[in-house]
C-alpha cells in the first residue's frame, strides 16, 4: 500500500473535546444525572490500626432523610472470588464491611445513604464507633521491612572497595498525593443482576473486572461509563474501596448510589507516591567513568497489599556499569495502599540516581554533562539488548545550546544579584513506556464520516484528539469527519490510561482497525466495474479529505460517499489490535530527556525559586505538538512540585494525615512557574510501535527534582538529598 498522506498527525490542533469543557458541556462522574439517585457518605475510621467494637446508628438512622446506615455488622458478605486478571495489587484486598479489623486511619468503616448530600453528611456525623484502638506503624525509618527484591551484576561490592573514588549517599523522597481537581466519585445503579457504574477512573476494563470480581457477576453484567477525567495523575489506576462501597449500598437499597470523596478523604480513600529512603554507593576512576554501583531501597506499602514500582529498572541501564548490586525492600506500615504517580518510580530514582552524577561531577572537577556522556552505555548492560533509540546526546547538545549552559559557573555560590544567590542544575531523564495489548472497533458510515470506539480514558493529555488525528490520516478524512469514543466498557478493551501507553497501545489498535477500512473500501473500489478505480493496482491508491484516488493521479477517482452509497454499503467495519512490538526481545524500549533549571534561592530566608526551565525529550514520533507542550509543561510543574513543596505529613501517633487539604499540602500556583519550555529530538521510533511513538506523559516529570537539586547546590553550595527542599535545610 502507498503511504497514507499525513494532515492531522504531527500538526498543532486544538483539543476536539475542548468547547465542552470550557462551556461545562463535558460530564464527570458525579454530574450524570441519574433518576432516583440517593447520597452515600462514608464514615472514616478515627483511629489506625485496632478493631472495631460497636456503632451507635440511632441518631444517624433518625436524622430527617437518612435511608440506611451499613457496616460490617449489618453489610452482606460479598464473595470477593479471586480472579488472577483482576487489577487488584498482589496480597489481600481491602474487604470493605467485611470484618471488624481497622488496617489504617481513614478506613472506610460505615456508610450512611440518604435523600440528599446534606442529610448522609450529617447523618455521618452523628455515627459513633467504638475501637479497641493498637498503636499503629506508619513510620518508615522505624518499622521492619519485607524480604528484598534484588538484581546483581558483576560483583558490586568487591569493584566498589576497588573503586579510587568512592561516594556513599543516602537520599530520602518524601510521600507525595495526586490532588487531582476533579474529586473521586461513583454512581452505582443495579438493573436487576446487572450493575452500571459512572466512575472516576483511568482504567475503564480493570474497574470492570474488579467489580465483576467482588460481586461474583459475569462481567458483561458490569458497566463502566467514564467519558471525561478531570486529572488523576495516577489516581484512578485501580478500583478504590468507595466505589465497591456505592455499589454495595445501590444493591441493598435497590437505588442508584451516589459516593463523592471530599478532598480530606482522597489522602486516605486513594493512593500515593510512596516514600522512599534510598542509599546509593557509587564508585568510579579518577576520569568519573562508573565501576559499581549499589542501590538500596526501602518504600512504604500498606499491610495488606504489596505494592512495588518501577524504581529499580534506571539503576540498571541507564549508564554504563559493568557491576551492579540492588535491593528494593517493601516496608509494610499500617497505611492505604500506594500507587503509581506521575514518572512512577523513576521519578524517585532519578532524584537519586542524577543527585549523585553531579555530587561525583562536583568531586571530581568534571561538567555534570561530559560526565554523563563518558558514562553512556552503547547497549542496554541489564539484558545485553541494542536500543530501539537512544537519541540522549542529542537531548544534551540542543539543551545546553539553548539554555546557554556555558554560562554555568561550576564553582557554587559564584553567582549573586542582590539578595539571590542564582545557580543552574541539569539532569538526565528515563522512562520506560509501557505497552499491553489494546483493541478499537471503527466504522466508516456510507454519508464519509467514521466512528472508532475503545475503553480507553482520557484524564487530560489529550486522547479524544490524538486518537481522532491518528484515524483521521488513516482513513483520510478531515478531522471533523471523525468522532472518537471512549470510556465505555462496551467498547473495545484497553490497557490502563497511564504509563504513557495510551498513544502507543489504544493508538497502534486505533491505526489498525482504520487501516483495514481503508484497505477494505479500496479493494471494494478496484473490483467495482463501475468505480474510476476499476483495475488499478490497490497498492496505487490513496485517500485524502475522504476521496480516493490513484498516486500521484488525484483526478482519477471518487469518494466514500459515492463508492459506499452505488454498492449499497451503509458502512464498512473492522476491528483493530494492538499486541506489542513484533520482537520485543530484540531491542530495549525507552523515552529519554534532559533536563536545565535556574534558580534563585534567597540567602537570608532560605527560599527557593525556579526562575527558568527547560526540557528536551526523545519520545518518538509527536502526534500532537500542542498536545506534547501541555503534557510537558504540566508534568514539570509537577517535578517543581516534588522537589519544593509536596510533602504528606502523618502523625505516627494515630496514623491520621495531618495535611490533608489543599491548604496544608503545598502544590504549585501560577506564581510558582516561571519560563518553562519543552522541545522534542525529531525521529520516530518504528520498532516500537507502528506509530513510532512512545508516549508523553511520564518521562517530562522524571529528572525534574534532580535538576531542581542540583541548581541548588551550584547556587548555594548546599547539598540538599531531602525532597521537598525546605527553607530550613538551606539556612
Amino acid at each position: 500500500m502507498s503511504p497514507q498522506p499525513q494532515a492531522a498527525v504531527g500538526a498543532p490542533l486544538s483539543r476536539v473535546d475542548g468547547r465542552l469543557k470550557v462551556t461545562g458541556e463535558a460530564k464527570y462522574a458525579a454530574e450524570f444525572d441519574v433518576d432516583q439517585v440517593v447520597h452515600a457518605v462514608i464514615v472514616d475510621a478515627s483511629i489506625g490500626r485496632g478493631r472495631i467494637t460497636g456503632f451507635d446508628t440511632r441518631a444517624a438512622e433518625a436524622h430527617p432523610g437518612v435511608l440506611r446506615v451499613i457496616h460490617h455488622g449489618n453489610a452482606p458478605k460479598l464473595p470477593y472470588r479471586d480472579n488472577p486478571g483482576s487489577n487488584n495489587l498482589p496480597g489481600r484486598r481491602l474487604r470493605v464491611f467485611q470484618d471488624d479489623k481497622v488496617l489504617f486511619h481513614g478506613q472506610p468503616v460505615a456508610v450512611v445513604i440518604a435523600t440528599t448530600l446534606e442529610a448522609a453528611q450529617h447523618g455521618a456525623s452523628l455515627v459513633k464507633v467504638r475501637y479497641d484502638a493498637q498503636q499503629p506503624s506508619t513510620d518508615l525509618a522505624e518499622a521492619e521491612p519485607g524480604e528484598p527484591t534484588e538484581y546483581a551484576r558483576g560483583n558490586a561490592d568487591a569493584a566498589l572497595r576497588d573503586a579510587p573514588v568512592r561516594m556513599d549517599l543516602t537520599y530520602r523522597m518524601a510521600r507525595n498525593h495526586h490532588n487531582p481537581m476533579e474529586m473521586h466519585a461513583t454512581i452505582a445503579r443495579w438493573d436487576g443482576g446487572k450493575l452500571t457504574v459512572w466512575d472516576k477512573t483511568q482504567y475503564v476494563p480493570g474497574t470492570q473486572l474488579e467489580l465483576s470480581t467482588v460481586f461474583d457477576v459475569p462481567l458483561k453484567s458490569v458497566r463502566v461509563i467514564n467519558p471525561f477525567v478531570g486529572g488523576a495523575f495516577g489516581s484512578g489506576l485501580r478500583c478504590w474501596p468507595h466505589t465497591v462501597v456505592a455499589a454495595l449500598a445501590a444493591r441493598e437499597l435497590k437505588r442508584p448510589v451516589k459516593v463523592s470523596l471530599t478532598r480530606r478523604q482522597m489522602y486516605f480513600g486513594t493512593g500515593f507516591r510512596p516514600m522512599y529512603d534510598y542509599r546509593l554507593r557509587l564508585g568510579s576512576d579518577r576520569r568519573g567513568r562508573l565501576r559499581a554501583t549499589v542501590h538500596e531501597m526501602d518504600a512504604e506499602t500498606s499491610s495488606y497489599e504489596t505494592f512495588e514500582e518501577a524504581t529499580m529498572l534506571a539503576g540498571q541501564m541507564f549508564y554504563r556499569t559493568p557491576n551492579v548490586s540492588q535491593a528494593y525492600r517493601k516496608v509494610p506500615l499500617d497505611v492505604n495502599s500506594p500507587i503509581w504517580m506521575r514518572g512512577p518510580g523513576f521519578a524517585n530514582a532519578s532524584f537519586a540516581i542524577e543527585s549523585a552524577m553531579d555530587e561525583l561531577a562536583h568531586e571530581l572537577g568534571i561538567d555534570p554533562i561530559e560526565l554523563r556522556l563518558r558514562n553512556e552505555p552503547a547497549e542496554d548492560e541489564s539484558n545485553g539488548l541494542p536500543w530501539s533509540t537512544r537519541r540522549l546526546r542529542e537531548c544534551y547538545t540542543i539543551g545546553a545550546r539553548e539554555f546557554g549552559w556555558e554560562r554555568c559557573n561550576p564553582k557554587p555560590r559564584s553567582r549573586r544579584e542582590g539578595d539571590w544567590l542564582v545557580g543552574m542544575g541539569m539532569a538526565a531523564a528515563v522512562y520506560d513506556p509501557n505497552n499491553m495489548p489494546a483493541k478499537a472497533r471503527a466504522r466508516l458510515n456510507a454519508n464519509g464520516t467514521a466512528v472508532v470506539e475503545a475503553a480507553s480514558s482520557d484524564m487530560g493529555p489529550g486522547t479524544y484528539t490524538s486518537q481522532t488525528q491518528v484515524a483521521a490520516d488513516a482513513l483520510g478524512l478531515a478531522m471533523r469527519a471523525v468522532e472518537f469514543r471512549l470510556g465505555d466498557s462496551l467498547y473495545p478493551q484497553t490497557p490502563p490510561h497511564g504509563g504513557s501507553m495510551t498513544m502507543m497501545c489504544v493508538g497502534s489498535a486505533n491505526l489498525d482497525a482504520c487501516n483495514k477500512i481503508r484497505r477494505q473500501a479500496i479493494q471494494l473500489a478496484v473490483e467495482d466495474e463501475d468505480s474510476p478505480l476499476y483495475g488499478v493496482n490497490a497498492d496505487d491508491v490513496v485517500v485524502r479529505n475522504g476521496r480516493l484516488h490513484v498516486k500521484g493521479n488525484p483526478a482519477r477517482g471518487e469518494t466514500y460517499q459515492r463508492l459506499l452509497t452505488r454498492n449499497n454499503r451503509t458502512h464498512l467495519e473492522a476491528d483493530g489490535s494492538w499486541a506489542g512490538p513484533q520482537e520485543p526481545e530484540r531491542h530495549s524500549y525507552y523515552s529519554y530527556g534532559a533536563v536545565f533549571t535556574e534558580v534563585g534561592v534567597d540567602a537570608t530566608l532560605g527560599l527557593v525559586r525556579v526562575r527558568r526551565m527547560l526540557g528536551v525529550y526523545d519520545c518518538g514520533r509527536i502526534v500532537s505538538p500542542k498536545l506534547a507542550d501541555s503534557q510537558a509543561l504540566g508534568g514539570m510543574v509537577g517535578g517543581i512540585g516534588q522537589a519544593l513543596l509536596e510533602h504528606t505529613v502523618t502523625d505516627h501517633r494515630d496514623g491520621r494525615i495531618v495535611n490533608a487539604d489543599l491548604a496544608g499540602y503545598l502544590v504549585p500556583v501560577n506564581a510558582d512557574i516561571p519560563e518553562i519550555r519543552a522541545i522534542y529530538v525529531e525521529g520516530e521510533d518504528m520498532q516500537a510501535d507502528p506509530l513510532g511513538v512512545k508516549g508523553v506523559g511520564e518521562i517530562v516529570q522524571v529528572g525534574v527534582a534532580a535538576a531542581i537539586a542540583n541548581a541548588v547546590f551550584n547556587a548555594t553550595g548546599r547539598r540538599v538529598r531531602e525532597l521537598p527542599i525546605t527553607a530550613e535545610a538551606l539556612l
